[in-house]
């Protein structure tokens, strides 16, 4: 069964070598950390101390078509050290070689651990068998007739 997610996600592109990445906030403060993935839509960066889910700022980080400077949002940490961004907003020039970079480096297959989660996450409940649905119904008239019969035997043994 093909997976419905494949047709429209945005390629993701793998930096093998180590991305610098700089994060300013609207206050003016900045976190360094490093960009691990990347695509037209977001990404996923390594840093040292998360960011708050939601927080808006400014991402620059270097490619070999050079600069990309774009306006993010953070999302919910993956791990003590990973959290994803998606991109808000990316101007003309900056947009072309984000774009230029994932078409460089976007692998042919996903990681196989992607395709694993997805599946899982397509996997529907499997229904209980019939045999399974009419034991279980039938579940709470043993019970029943069980009590009722211990109590008889109670009493009459007294």
């Amino acid at each position: 069964m093909p997976n419905p997610h494949t047709q429209w996600r945005s390629p993701r592109a793998h930096l093998g070598d180590v991305t610098p990445a700089i994060l300013r906030l609207p206050d003016g403060r900045q976190h360094r950390g490093q960009l691990e993935v990347v695509s037209l839509n977001g990404g996923l960066l390594n840093l040292t101390n998360m960011l708050k889910q939601g927080s808006q700022l400014k991402l620059l980080f270097v490619t070999e078509s050079g600069p990309v400077l774009g306006a993010v949002e953070m999302l919910r940490p993956v791990s003590d050290t990973r959290q994803p961004f998606r991109f808000v907003n990316v101007e003309g020039g900056d947009q072309r070689r984000l774009r230029a970079t994932v078409q460089s480096h976007t692998a042919s297959a996903p990681e196989p651990w992607i395709e694993k989660y997805r599946a899982a996450a397509c996997q529907q409940k499997p229904e209980p068998s019939r045999l399974w649905r009419i034991v279980m119904k039938s579940l709470p008239f043993i019970a029943l007739v069980g009590g009722l019969v211990y109590f008889v035997n109670a009493h009459l043994l007294k």
